[in-house]
């Protein structure tokens, strides 16, 4: 998707999250900029806490400007005023961020190494019926795909746990990650583990492939937020989770939504 306003991002509730941003951006409510960053001066040996990754964030640049300066020219915060958080699903969508009413926010492709994307076992009914599944997180050894990292405001914070919620206060609840891994990615071609990829003993879930060398460096997971669904957790496919990765919205609405039973969000992942 080239550079434009928000709106003409492809969105569809019936496969949420696509599209998603390939690459790194600046949203802004007028227009999705790209970002870039000279990698050659990269460490993959170093672990990011929140002040060095602002400072490795800072390197990205538009094509006529820092991000720090195309932050200023938007009239917003800059980075030394913004903290880290995962945006899952379709909370990474510049189209869905125009409907949040989001303010200028810099979005970066990472990798989750360890922890999956999978889907709430719960419904939004705002726009659409049947509504839209969100996307919460579990663990699953030796797994690995993309997601996206924001660089957000506390006001930015707020209104995403507010947005999510929907008024059902606690179904969303803010962490920090106590287990797996994130990095830097800039191969934006990364393709998670397959299906087929996943031994099945009938209670565990693992990944027999090995992970791709990683393009970036880490990232302290005790520097990141993310929300976690916590009303039903996430859906229980006869002990196997519903991933994202191999499963689009709609599939999991019509074929396993409200045919199962839930995992406990805290049964399928250690927070801080």
């Amino acid at each position: 998707m080239d550079d434009g306003p928000p709106r003409f991002w492809p969105y569809s509730p019936n496969n949420s999250p696509s599209l998603l941003p390939d690459r790194a951006i600046l949203f802004t409510s007028e227009t999705t900029l790209s970002l870039s960053k000279d990698q050659n001066s990269d460490s993959l040996s170093d672990v990011l806490d929140t002040e060095g990754l602002r400072t490795y964030l800072s390197g990205y640049t538009t094509v006529n400007a820092s991000l720090d300066d195309a932050l200023q020219a938007a009239n917003a915060p800059g980075l030394d005023q913004r903290k880290p958080v995962l945006l899952l699903g379709e909370l990474a969508n510049p189209y869905r961020l125009q409907d949040m009413k989001m303010g200028p926010l810099p979005l970066f492709t990472v990798r989750l190494e360890g922890v999956c994307t999978t889907w709430s076992d719960g419904l939004d009914p705002r726009e659409t019926q049947p509504g839209v599944h969100h996307v919460t997180l579990a663990r699953t050894p030796g797994w690995w795909e993309t997601v996206h990292l924001g660089m957000a405001t506390l006001d930015q914070l707020k209104l995403i746990r507010s947005w999510i919620e929907n008024g059902v206060r606690g179904s969303w609840r803010p962490v920090k990650l106590g287990e797996g891994e994130l990095r830097i990615e800039h191969d934006p071609l990364l393709e998670p583990p397959s299906a087929a990829d996943i031994d099945w003993d009938g209670q565990h879930e693992v990944v027999k492939r090995s992970a791709p060398a990683p393009s970036g460096p880490s990232i302290d997971l005790g520097s990141v937020m993310a929300l976690v669904h916590t009303r039903q957790g996430c859906y229980n496919n006869r002990g196997r989770l519903a991933r994202c990765a191999h499963l689009q919205q709609r599939a999991f609405h019509e074929g396993l939504f409200r045919r199962g039973s839930s995992h406990r969000w805290d049964s399928v992942l250690t927070v801080q």
